[in-house]
């Protein structure tokens, strides 16, 4: 009697698995899917081990003005003065404690995805010769802001084709010291900021683009680059470093000197997914990642990178907030020396102190970390770790 009804159990439980199966890969294969994902080849991710072993460093930060901002993603200082822009549009400034919006690109109403657009979404921002901000605004363009009076002028629209391409998320910048020269990244001339994910998955490439602040021309210096990032231009101005985050890895463009106008590896394979890199003054560069790539350790992007049908299926039945909370809260921020190589490693596993990491700026002694989507700026005393 019992190996009949096991073999009962065994038909009736096959007959509803396959019963499930069949409509849903139908539905599958009928949905349509937002992406277009190519298979990205990714080296194993580095052994976070030495210099990158893991440690809870970024958790002594402390968080500063908690629930008054949200998400700053970049930060600049003129002397003790802090600016940042936030993911409700505004530009601002934080002096003796109190913040004050100074500027907003857009305009209201802002908070959700599909108001971002029209809100903006102030990313990248430094401080020019004349003490003026330039910001990259994801939707907008490039900026410049005059942080007294809070007038913007517009530099760069993105409703300019540049080279028959449309710029659909400016990211980040970096800019000469005399002001002349400004580099900056367009993500994507398909995906906008609000689908940030789909651009990581899908490993469409874009590029590195040049404003000159006198011919007012725009030049493409750098094409097919995977999730262009952040960038940031050595000390000595010869070259500019470009985050490319999806294949987690820096590039190299030469500005200047005997190599100008090419280009090659500045660090390659890296532990985690590299967000915006900024100077440090050991006149190295500090680089802030907002997800690691374990190993040991499951890396769910390694793990897909090669296989975009599963990438397909995903995205056909998961909304993008849905598959973001499949990824481990993991903050990571490395110091590179001037030659690429790993100073040190200060780690948040699990994100408890400091979530989805995307600047470090030091400052006084201080590394301020910017996050595209904390309430909060983090400080972390360089002295005591």
């Amino acid at each position: 009697g019992s190996t009949y009804s096991s073999k009962v159990f065994r038909v009736t439980f096959l007959t509803l698995a396959a019963s499930l199966t069949v409509p849903l890969l139908g539905v599958t294969v009928l949905l349509d899917c937002p992406i277009d994902p190519q298979p990205i080849s990714l080296k194993e991710p580095p052994l976070l081990t030495g210099v990158l072993e893991p440690n809870i460093k970024l958790r002594k930060a402390e968080r500063l003005w908690e629930n008054q901002l949200v998400g700053p993603e970049s930060i600049v200082n003129i002397g003790d003065v802090l600016f940042t822009g936030t993911a409700d549009g505004k530009i601002i400034k934080i002096e003796d404690g109190e913040i004050q919006t100074i500027a907003r690109i857009g305009h209201g109403p802002c908070g959700t995805r599909e108001d971002e657009p029209t809100c903006g979404r102030p990313l990248g921002i430094r401080v020019g010769p004349n003490n003026t901000l330039f910001v990259a605004d994801a939707y907008y363009g490039l900026y410049e802001v005059n942080p007294g009076t809070g007038e913007t002028k517009m530099l760069v629209s993105t409703k300019t084709l540049i080279e028959g391409q449309k710029l659909s998320f400016v990211n980040d910048l970096t800019v000469t010291q005399d002001g002349r020269k400004i580099y900056f990244t367009d993500s994507s001339s398909k995906w906008q900021r609000r689908d940030y994910l789909f651009l990581i998955m899908e490993g469409t490439d874009d590029g590195l683009l040049e404003y000159d602040t006198v011919t007012k021309e725009v030049k493409v210096l750098m094409v097919g680059l995977r999730f262009p990032n952040g960038v940031q231009l050595s000390p000595a101005e010869d070259f500019v470093l470009v985050q490319e985050t999806t294949m987690a890895r820096i590039r190299r463009y030469y500005v200047s000197g005997l190599m100008k106008g090419g280009a090659d590896m500045f660090v390659e394979n890296m532990p985690g997914l590299p967000d915006n890199i900024r100077l440090s003054s050991s006149g190295g560069y500090w680089v802030a990642m907002s997800a690691v790539r374990p190993n040991p350790g499951f890396s769910l992007l390694d793990f897909l990178s090669e296989k975009p049908w599963i990438k397909r299926m995903i995205f056909k039945l998961l909304s993008q907030e849905t598959v973001t909370k499949f990824v481990p809260k993991y903050s990571l921020v490395v110091e590179l020396s001037e030659t690429g190589s790993y100073r040190r490693s200060f780690h948040d596993p699990n994100g408890v102190t400091v979530a989805y990491v995307s600047e470090a700026h030091e400052h006084n002694g201080y590394l301020y970390l910017g996050s595209f989507r904390s309430p909060f700026i983090c400080r972390l005393n360089l002295q005591h770790v």
